[in-house]
Protein backbone atom coordinates (compact mmCIF):
# COMPACT_ATOMS: atom_id res chain seq x y z
CA UNK A 1 0.00 0.00 0.00
CA UNK A 2 2.78 2.45 1.17
CA UNK A 3 4.87 1.43 -2.16
CA UNK A 4 1.36 2.30 -4.14
CA UNK A 5 1.02 5.82 -2.75
CA UNK A 6 4.86 6.01 -3.22
CA UNK A 7 4.21 5.61 -6.54
CA UNK A 8 1.14 7.90 -7.41
CA UNK A 9 2.84 10.77 -5.92
CA UNK A 10 5.67 10.48 -7.64
CA UNK A 11 3.89 10.11 -11.65
CA UNK A 12 1.95 13.47 -10.20
CA UNK A 13 4.60 15.12 -8.41
CA UNK A 14 8.32 15.14 -9.93
CA UNK A 15 10.72 15.09 -7.03
CA UNK A 16 12.25 18.36 -7.21
CA UNK A 17 8.52 19.46 -5.71
CA UNK A 18 8.57 16.92 -3.16
CA UNK A 19 11.97 17.63 -1.26
CA UNK A 20 10.72 21.77 -2.24
CA UNK A 21 7.49 20.80 -0.17
CA UNK A 22 9.17 18.98 2.71
CA UNK A 23 11.93 21.50 3.24
CA UNK A 24 9.63 24.69 3.01
CA UNK A 25 8.26 22.94 6.15
CA UNK A 26 11.37 22.94 8.08
CA UNK A 27 12.82 26.23 6.97
CA UNK A 28 9.82 28.01 7.50
CA UNK A 29 9.71 26.36 11.26
CA UNK A 30 12.85 26.80 11.86
CA UNK A 31 13.31 30.42 10.64
CA UNK A 32 9.64 31.89 12.47
CA UNK A 33 10.76 30.35 15.33
CA UNK A 34 13.60 32.89 16.25
CA UNK A 35 11.01 35.64 15.75
CA UNK A 36 7.96 34.04 17.63
CA UNK A 37 10.11 33.59 20.48
CA UNK A 38 11.27 37.39 20.40
CA UNK A 39 7.93 38.76 21.14
CA UNK A 40 6.92 36.25 23.95
CA UNK A 41 10.70 37.49 25.94
CA UNK A 42 8.93 40.07 28.07
CA UNK A 43 5.80 37.48 28.96
CA UNK A 44 8.43 34.67 29.92
CA UNK A 45 10.57 37.54 32.45
CA UNK A 46 7.28 37.67 33.95
CA UNK A 47 6.15 34.25 34.28
CA UNK A 48 9.78 33.15 35.28
CA UNK A 49 10.46 35.96 37.71
CA UNK A 50 13.70 36.64 36.30
CA UNK A 51 15.64 39.62 34.68
CA UNK A 52 16.23 40.90 31.01
CA UNK A 53 19.67 39.41 31.51
CA UNK A 54 18.34 36.32 32.51
CA UNK A 55 15.70 35.81 29.89
CA UNK A 56 18.22 36.94 27.29
CA UNK A 57 19.59 33.07 27.17
CA UNK A 58 16.08 31.66 25.41
CA UNK A 59 17.63 33.27 22.61
CA UNK A 60 21.41 33.19 22.80
CA UNK A 61 20.87 29.48 23.96
CA UNK A 62 19.66 28.82 20.89
CA UNK A 63 21.81 30.82 18.53
CA UNK A 64 24.63 29.00 20.00
CA UNK A 65 23.51 25.87 19.48
CA UNK A 66 22.91 26.67 16.03
CA UNK A 67 26.62 27.94 15.48
CA UNK A 68 27.93 24.64 16.45
CA UNK A 69 25.84 22.68 14.28
CA UNK A 70 25.47 24.40 11.31
CA UNK A 71 29.08 24.38 9.86
CA UNK A 72 29.26 20.07 10.93
CA UNK A 73 26.02 19.79 8.56
CA UNK A 74 27.56 19.17 5.01
CA UNK A 75 29.61 16.53 6.85
CA UNK A 76 26.66 14.65 8.50
CA UNK A 77 24.44 14.97 5.31
CA UNK A 78 27.16 13.83 2.89
CA UNK A 79 28.63 10.95 5.60
CA UNK A 80 24.81 9.60 6.83
CA UNK A 81 22.61 10.67 4.61
CA UNK A 82 20.88 13.81 3.46
CA UNK A 83 17.50 12.24 4.20
CA UNK A 84 17.99 10.42 7.33
CA UNK A 85 20.25 14.23 8.14
CA UNK A 86 17.12 16.02 7.75
CA UNK A 87 14.40 13.67 8.94
CA UNK A 88 16.95 13.25 12.14
CA UNK A 89 16.89 17.08 12.58
CA UNK A 90 13.16 17.80 12.24
CA UNK A 91 12.53 15.41 14.44
CA UNK A 92 14.99 16.82 17.11
CA UNK A 93 13.50 20.48 16.38
CA UNK A 94 9.96 19.69 17.13
CA UNK A 95 10.10 16.99 19.60
CA UNK A 96 12.29 20.14 21.35
CA UNK A 97 9.46 22.28 20.74
CA UNK A 98 7.08 20.62 22.66
CA UNK A 99 9.39 20.06 25.39
CA UNK A 100 10.33 23.96 25.21
CA UNK A 101 6.40 24.38 25.55
CA UNK A 102 6.40 22.03 28.76
CA UNK A 103 8.81 23.77 30.19
CA UNK A 104 8.15 24.67 34.09
CA UNK A 105 11.45 26.63 34.87
CA UNK A 106 14.03 28.98 32.94
CA UNK A 107 16.74 26.74 33.20
CA UNK A 108 14.32 23.98 31.64
CA UNK A 109 13.17 26.33 28.66
CA UNK A 110 17.07 27.14 27.75
CA UNK A 111 18.16 23.46 27.98
CA UNK A 112 15.52 22.89 25.87
CA UNK A 113 15.98 25.70 23.36
CA UNK A 114 19.20 24.10 23.25
CA UNK A 115 18.57 20.83 21.70
CA UNK A 116 16.49 22.75 19.46
CA UNK A 117 19.09 24.01 18.00
CA UNK A 118 20.47 21.00 17.16
CA UNK A 119 17.80 20.50 14.94
CA UNK A 120 17.47 23.66 13.78
CA UNK A 121 21.35 24.34 12.92
CA UNK A 122 21.23 21.47 10.39
CA UNK A 123 17.70 21.69 8.78
CA UNK A 124 19.03 24.92 6.87
CA UNK A 125 22.09 23.67 5.07
CA UNK A 126 20.95 19.90 4.46
CA UNK A 127 17.75 20.97 3.19
CA UNK A 128 19.20 23.35 0.53
CA UNK A 129 21.55 21.00 -0.73
CA UNK A 130 19.03 18.85 -1.19
CA UNK A 131 16.85 21.13 -2.92
CA UNK A 132 19.93 22.62 -5.19
CA UNK A 133 20.84 18.92 -5.70
CA UNK A 134 17.34 18.41 -7.27
CA UNK A 135 16.76 21.05 -9.26
CA UNK A 136 18.77 21.56 -12.33
CA UNK A 137 21.29 24.18 -12.59
CA UNK A 138 18.64 26.53 -15.34
CA UNK A 139 16.12 26.17 -12.72
CA UNK A 140 17.54 27.17 -10.04
CA UNK A 141 15.97 30.91 -9.85
CA UNK A 142 12.96 28.60 -9.66
CA UNK A 143 14.89 26.55 -6.82
CA UNK A 144 15.59 29.97 -5.07
CA UNK A 145 11.94 31.22 -5.13
CA UNK A 146 11.04 28.41 -3.06
CA UNK A 147 13.93 29.07 -0.71
CA UNK A 148 12.70 33.08 -0.11
CA UNK A 149 9.01 32.23 0.63
CA UNK A 150 9.69 30.72 3.65
CA UNK A 151 12.62 33.09 4.83
CA UNK A 152 10.61 36.09 3.80
CA UNK A 153 7.10 35.14 4.78
CA UNK A 154 8.17 33.56 8.12
CA UNK A 155 10.00 36.58 10.15
CA UNK A 156 6.75 38.66 8.78
CA UNK A 157 3.94 35.92 10.34
CA UNK A 158 5.97 35.25 13.67
CA UNK A 159 4.90 38.55 15.39
CA UNK A 160 1.80 38.23 14.25
CA UNK A 161 1.22 34.67 15.24
CA UNK A 162 3.35 34.85 18.67
CA UNK A 163 1.46 38.65 19.70
CA UNK A 164 -1.90 37.21 19.02
CA UNK A 165 -0.81 33.94 21.10
CA UNK A 166 1.17 35.29 23.95
CA UNK A 167 -1.73 38.18 24.65
CA UNK A 168 -5.20 35.57 23.54
CA UNK A 169 -3.51 31.83 24.44
CA UNK A 170 0.06 31.22 26.18
CA UNK A 171 3.36 31.43 25.51
CA UNK A 172 3.63 27.61 25.71
CA UNK A 173 1.72 28.08 22.48
CA UNK A 174 4.28 29.40 20.81
CA UNK A 175 6.54 25.80 20.92
CA UNK A 176 3.58 24.23 20.74
CA UNK A 177 2.39 25.50 17.32
CA UNK A 178 5.74 23.53 15.45
CA UNK A 179 3.75 20.29 15.99
CA UNK A 180 1.44 19.57 13.50
CA UNK A 181 3.99 21.03 11.15
CA UNK A 182 7.07 19.13 12.21
CA UNK A 183 4.61 16.13 12.43
CA UNK A 184 3.52 16.06 9.03
CA UNK A 185 7.03 17.35 6.86
CA UNK A 186 8.75 13.82 8.94
CA UNK A 187 5.79 12.05 7.94
CA UNK A 188 5.81 12.93 4.43
CA UNK A 189 9.56 13.06 4.27
CA UNK A 190 9.83 9.74 5.59
CA UNK A 191 7.31 7.79 2.95
CA UNK A 192 8.86 10.62 -0.15
CA UNK A 193 12.23 11.48 0.11
CA UNK A 194 15.35 9.69 -1.45
CA UNK A 195 18.19 9.21 0.20
CA UNK A 196 21.56 10.85 -0.96
CA UNK A 197 25.35 10.13 0.61
CA UNK A 198 28.33 11.35 -0.97
CA UNK A 199 31.21 8.61 -1.08
CA UNK A 200 33.87 11.61 -0.36
CA UNK A 201 32.97 12.77 2.81
CA UNK A 202 35.76 11.58 4.53
CA UNK A 203 36.54 10.99 7.66
CA UNK A 204 34.44 13.05 10.73
CA UNK A 205 36.62 16.19 10.81
CA UNK A 206 37.24 16.98 15.15
CA UNK A 207 39.16 19.92 15.05
CA UNK A 208 37.67 21.51 12.21
CA UNK A 209 34.23 20.46 14.27
CA UNK A 210 35.85 21.97 17.60
CA UNK A 211 37.15 24.97 15.61
CA UNK A 212 34.27 26.27 13.39
CA UNK A 213 31.17 25.50 16.33
CA UNK A 214 33.16 27.10 19.22
CA UNK A 215 34.47 30.14 16.91
CA UNK A 216 31.55 30.67 15.54
CA UNK A 217 30.04 30.37 18.96
CA UNK A 218 31.96 33.37 20.57
CA UNK A 219 31.77 35.61 17.47
CA UNK A 220 27.94 35.55 17.25
CA UNK A 221 28.18 35.72 21.21
CA UNK A 222 29.89 38.86 21.29
CA UNK A 223 27.72 40.36 18.53
CA UNK A 224 24.99 39.98 20.52
CA UNK A 225 26.29 41.04 23.80
CA UNK A 226 28.31 44.18 22.11
CA UNK A 227 25.38 46.79 21.68
CA UNK A 228 23.84 46.21 25.17
CA UNK A 229 27.30 45.82 27.38
CA UNK A 230 29.45 47.63 25.07
CA UNK A 231 32.31 47.03 22.76
CA UNK A 232 34.72 47.79 24.94
CA UNK A 233 33.67 45.47 27.26
CA UNK A 234 36.23 42.44 28.41
CA UNK A 235 33.83 39.95 27.71
CA UNK A 236 32.90 41.26 24.07
CA UNK A 237 36.36 41.86 23.27
CA UNK A 238 37.34 38.68 24.84
CA UNK A 239 34.54 36.74 23.18
CA UNK A 240 35.04 38.26 19.68
CA UNK A 241 39.16 38.25 19.38
CA UNK A 242 39.15 34.41 21.02
CA UNK A 243 36.59 33.84 18.23
CA UNK A 244 38.15 35.59 15.43
CA UNK A 245 41.42 34.06 16.64
CA UNK A 246 39.61 30.43 16.26
CA UNK A 247 38.62 31.36 12.77
CA UNK A 248 42.11 31.94 11.64
CA UNK A 249 43.49 28.20 13.23
CA UNK A 250 40.56 27.11 10.90
CA UNK A 251 41.83 28.31 7.89
CA UNK A 252 44.96 27.25 8.26
CA UNK A 253 43.81 23.14 9.88
CA UNK A 254 40.71 23.22 6.78
CA UNK A 255 43.05 24.31 4.09
CA UNK A 256 45.78 21.65 5.12
CA UNK A 257 43.68 18.51 5.54
CA UNK A 258 42.05 16.06 2.45
CA UNK A 259 38.55 16.12 3.46
CA UNK A 260 37.96 19.24 5.73
CA UNK A 261 34.44 20.31 7.89
CA UNK A 262 34.70 23.34 5.79
CA UNK A 263 35.47 23.26 1.97
CA UNK A 264 37.20 26.55 2.41
CA UNK A 265 38.84 26.07 -0.99
CA UNK A 266 34.96 26.70 -2.35
CA UNK A 267 35.63 30.49 -1.56
CA UNK A 268 38.31 29.92 -4.74
CA UNK A 269 35.62 29.59 -6.82
CA UNK A 270 34.78 33.09 -8.18
CA UNK A 271 30.55 33.11 -8.61
CA UNK A 272 30.60 31.61 -4.96
CA UNK A 273 32.51 33.96 -3.25
CA UNK A 274 31.04 37.21 -4.71
CA UNK A 275 28.19 35.72 -4.24
CA UNK A 276 28.44 35.57 -0.74
CA UNK A 277 29.90 38.88 -0.19
CA UNK A 278 27.12 40.46 -2.13
CA UNK A 279 24.65 38.30 -0.09
CA UNK A 280 26.56 39.30 3.49
CA UNK A 281 25.96 42.70 3.28
CA UNK A 282 22.52 42.49 2.10
CA UNK A 283 21.75 40.01 4.84
CA UNK A 284 23.09 42.45 7.00
CA UNK A 285 20.89 45.21 6.47
CA UNK A 286 18.31 43.05 5.80
CA UNK A 287 18.42 41.40 9.47
CA UNK A 288 19.16 44.72 10.96
CA UNK A 289 16.15 46.54 9.61
CA UNK A 290 14.04 43.79 10.63
CA UNK A 291 15.26 44.25 14.63
CA UNK A 292 14.96 47.85 14.59
CA UNK A 293 11.54 48.62 12.58
CA UNK A 294 8.98 46.65 15.15
CA UNK A 295 11.33 48.19 18.00
CA UNK A 296 10.35 51.67 16.90
CA UNK A 297 6.78 50.86 16.03
CA UNK A 298 6.27 49.17 19.27
CA UNK A 299 8.34 51.39 21.84
CA UNK A 300 7.39 55.14 20.06
CA UNK A 301 4.23 54.75 17.86
CA UNK A 302 2.28 52.41 20.31
CA UNK A 303 1.83 49.57 18.86
CA UNK A 304 1.01 46.12 20.08
CA UNK A 305 3.50 43.54 18.63
CA UNK A 306 0.18 42.14 16.71
CA UNK A 307 -0.53 45.64 15.18
CA UNK A 308 3.48 45.66 14.10
CA UNK A 309 3.22 42.29 12.34
CA UNK A 310 1.03 43.32 10.65
CA UNK A 311 2.31 46.92 9.46
CA UNK A 312 5.71 44.91 8.68
CA UNK A 313 3.76 42.26 7.02
CA UNK A 314 3.40 43.43 3.88
CA UNK A 315 7.45 43.32 2.65
CA UNK A 316 6.66 39.18 2.33
CA UNK A 317 3.52 40.29 0.26
CA UNK A 318 5.65 42.04 -1.90
CA UNK A 319 7.85 39.67 -2.38
CA UNK A 320 5.84 37.01 -2.81
CA UNK A 321 4.41 38.89 -5.42
CA UNK A 322 7.34 39.89 -7.14
CA UNK A 323 9.58 36.24 -6.89
CA UNK A 324 6.87 34.33 -9.53
CA UNK A 325 8.84 37.56 -11.87
CA UNK A 326 12.62 37.35 -10.71
CA UNK A 327 12.08 34.04 -11.45
CA UNK A 328 11.07 33.60 -14.99
CA UNK A 329 13.39 36.64 -16.44
CA UNK A 330 16.36 35.59 -14.45
CA UNK A 331 17.63 33.43 -17.27
CA UNK A 332 17.53 36.06 -19.82
CA UNK A 333 18.72 38.85 -17.94
CA UNK A 334 21.13 37.31 -15.48
CA UNK A 335 22.12 38.17 -12.15
CA UNK A 336 24.38 41.39 -12.45
CA UNK A 337 21.62 43.67 -13.31
CA UNK A 338 18.64 42.16 -11.54
CA UNK A 339 20.83 41.96 -8.37
CA UNK A 340 22.21 45.51 -8.83
CA UNK A 341 18.93 47.71 -9.71
CA UNK A 342 17.23 45.26 -7.11
CA UNK A 343 19.24 46.45 -4.42
CA UNK A 344 19.32 50.15 -5.67
CA UNK A 345 15.10 49.93 -5.62
CA UNK A 346 16.02 48.25 -1.45
CA UNK A 347 18.37 51.26 -0.97
CA UNK A 348 15.59 54.02 -1.63
CA UNK A 349 12.54 52.21 0.38
CA UNK A 350 15.01 51.57 3.37
CA UNK A 351 16.45 55.33 3.23
CA UNK A 352 12.43 56.83 2.84
CA UNK A 353 11.72 55.27 6.31
CA UNK A 354 14.14 58.41 7.38
CA UNK A 355 10.91 60.40 6.88
CA UNK A 356 8.81 58.29 9.36
CA UNK A 357 8.28 60.37 12.16
CA UNK A 358 5.22 60.31 15.16
CA UNK A 359 2.88 61.48 12.99
CA UNK A 360 3.53 59.61 10.15
CA UNK A 361 0.38 57.42 8.76
CA UNK A 362 1.30 53.70 8.76
CA UNK A 363 0.25 53.10 5.62
CA UNK A 364 3.11 54.84 4.67
CA UNK A 365 5.57 53.10 6.24
CA UNK A 366 3.26 49.93 4.90
CA UNK A 367 3.88 51.27 1.78
CA UNK A 368 7.67 51.18 1.79
CA UNK A 369 7.55 47.79 3.14
CA UNK A 370 5.42 46.47 0.20
CA UNK A 371 8.38 48.34 -2.07
CA UNK A 372 11.05 46.57 -0.18
CA UNK A 373 9.97 43.46 -0.54
CA UNK A 374 9.47 43.92 -4.38
CA UNK A 375 12.62 44.69 -4.53
CA UNK A 376 14.67 42.18 -2.67
CA UNK A 377 12.86 39.09 -5.05
CA UNK A 378 14.70 41.34 -7.57
CA UNK A 379 17.94 40.94 -5.57
CA UNK A 380 17.58 38.14 -3.12
CA UNK A 381 16.25 35.28 -6.11
CA UNK A 382 19.09 35.71 -8.55
CA UNK A 383 21.95 35.84 -6.20
CA UNK A 384 20.61 32.89 -4.79
CA UNK A 385 20.64 30.84 -7.79
CA UNK A 386 23.80 32.32 -8.98
CA UNK A 387 25.67 31.38 -5.88
CA UNK A 388 26.00 27.48 -6.83
CA UNK A 389 26.10 28.08 -10.49
CA UNK A 390 29.80 26.32 -10.49
CA UNK A 391 29.27 23.90 -7.23
CA UNK A 392 29.45 20.45 -8.19
CA UNK A 393 26.82 17.97 -6.65
CA UNK A 394 29.31 16.46 -4.37
CA UNK A 395 30.36 19.50 -2.99
CA UNK A 396 27.02 21.13 -2.55
CA UNK A 397 26.49 20.07 0.97
CA UNK A 398 29.56 21.34 2.19
CA UNK A 399 28.92 24.78 0.01
CA UNK A 400 25.40 25.04 1.64
CA UNK A 401 26.59 24.78 5.63
CA UNK A 402 29.58 27.64 4.22
CA UNK A 403 26.43 29.81 3.12
CA UNK A 404 24.54 29.22 6.22
CA UNK A 405 27.28 29.97 8.39
CA UNK A 406 28.03 33.32 7.00
CA UNK A 407 25.05 34.24 6.56
CA UNK A 408 24.48 33.31 10.38
CA UNK A 409 27.21 35.73 11.15
CA UNK A 410 25.84 38.28 8.78
CA UNK A 411 22.52 38.05 10.25
CA UNK A 412 23.96 39.00 13.76
CA UNK A 413 26.77 41.40 12.55
CA UNK A 414 23.86 43.69 10.84
CA UNK A 415 21.44 43.36 14.15
CA UNK A 416 24.86 44.50 16.28
CA UNK A 417 25.85 47.15 13.75
CA UNK A 418 22.35 48.95 13.42
CA UNK A 419 21.87 48.44 17.17
CA UNK A 420 24.85 50.13 18.56
CA UNK A 421 24.28 53.19 15.78
CA UNK A 422 21.27 53.62 16.89
CA UNK A 423 21.75 53.43 20.44
CA UNK A 424 24.73 55.82 19.94
CA UNK A 425 22.89 58.03 17.82
CA UNK A 426 20.34 57.58 20.75
CA UNK A 427 22.22 59.16 23.20
CA UNK A 428 23.64 61.77 21.27
CA UNK A 429 20.53 62.97 20.00
CA UNK A 430 18.81 63.29 23.41
CA UNK A 431 19.42 66.51 25.16
CA UNK A 432 17.02 66.07 28.36
CA UNK A 433 15.97 64.01 30.21
CA UNK A 434 11.79 64.85 29.60
CA UNK A 435 10.05 62.07 27.99
CA UNK A 436 9.77 64.61 24.55
CA UNK A 437 13.33 64.64 24.81
CA UNK A 438 14.06 60.76 24.96
CA UNK A 439 10.98 59.95 22.48
CA UNK A 440 12.88 62.89 20.09
CA UNK A 441 16.18 61.21 20.46
CA UNK A 442 15.04 57.68 20.05
CA UNK A 443 13.46 58.62 16.49
CA UNK A 444 16.87 60.69 15.78
CA UNK A 445 18.45 57.18 16.75
CA UNK A 446 16.06 54.91 14.19
CA UNK A 447 16.45 57.93 12.03
CA UNK A 448 20.31 57.06 11.82
CA UNK A 449 20.10 53.29 11.88
CA UNK A 450 17.94 53.61 8.15
CA UNK A 451 20.56 55.73 6.81
CA UNK A 452 23.34 53.05 8.26
CA UNK A 453 21.17 49.79 6.46
CA UNK A 454 20.78 52.04 3.19
CA UNK A 455 24.20 52.69 3.17
CA UNK A 456 24.95 49.04 3.53
CA UNK A 457 22.90 48.08 0.68
CA UNK A 458 24.05 50.49 -1.67
CA UNK A 459 27.34 48.93 -0.78
CA UNK A 460 26.01 45.97 -1.50
CA UNK A 461 24.49 47.43 -5.02
CA UNK A 462 27.83 48.31 -5.77
CA UNK A 463 29.72 44.74 -5.24
CA UNK A 464 27.43 43.23 -6.98
CA UNK A 465 28.03 45.89 -10.40
CA UNK A 466 31.53 45.33 -10.09
CA UNK A 467 32.13 41.48 -8.70
CA UNK A 468 29.29 39.58 -10.27
CA UNK A 469 29.60 38.56 -13.63
CA UNK A 470 26.67 37.04 -15.83
CA UNK A 471 29.22 34.79 -17.46
CA UNK A 472 30.04 33.31 -14.08
CA UNK A 473 26.21 32.18 -13.96
CA UNK A 474 26.00 30.81 -17.42
CA UNK A 475 25.09 27.24 -15.96
CA UNK A 476 22.22 28.80 -14.53
CA UNK A 477 21.01 30.40 -17.57
CA UNK A 478 19.59 30.14 -20.93
CA UNK A 479 22.23 29.63 -23.62
CA UNK A 480 21.17 32.70 -26.00
CA UNK A 481 21.62 35.16 -22.58
CA UNK A 482 25.25 35.35 -22.25
CA UNK A 483 27.25 36.07 -25.28
CA UNK A 484 29.79 32.86 -26.00
CA UNK A 485 32.74 34.99 -26.14
CA UNK A 486 31.79 36.55 -22.45
CA UNK A 487 31.62 32.76 -21.18
CA UNK A 488 34.93 31.94 -22.14
CA UNK A 489 36.18 35.21 -21.06
CA UNK A 490 34.62 34.50 -17.61
CA UNK A 491 36.11 30.83 -17.71
CA UNK A 492 39.88 32.31 -18.57
CA UNK A 493 39.24 34.72 -15.90
CA UNK A 494 38.21 32.12 -13.46
CA UNK A 495 40.95 29.56 -14.42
Amino acid sequence: MIDTLRTKVHDRLEYKWIVASVFVVGLFMDIMDTTIVNVALPQLARDFHTSTASIEWVVLGYLLSLAVWIPASGWVGDRIGTKKTFLFALAVFTAASILCGLSQSLEQLIGFRILQGVGGGMLTPVGTAMLFRAFPPIERARASTVLMVPAIIAPAVGPIIGGWLVTSVSWHWIFFINLPFGVAGFIFGLFFLEEHREPTAGRFDLAGFVLSGAGLALVLYGLSKGPDAGWASPVVLGTLLTGLVMFVVLAVVETRIAQPMLALRLYRERMFRNANLVLTVTYASFAGVLFLLPLMLQTLLGLTAFESGLTTFPQAVGLMMASQVAGRIYPRIGPRRLCGFGLIAVAVATFALMAVDFGTNLWWIRGLMFVRGLSMAFAFIPMQAATYANIQPADTGRASALFSTQRQVATALGVAILATIWETWTTHSTTGTDPASLRQGAMSGFHAGWFAASAMIVLGAISAFVMIRDADAASTMEARSVPLDEVEAGIALAE
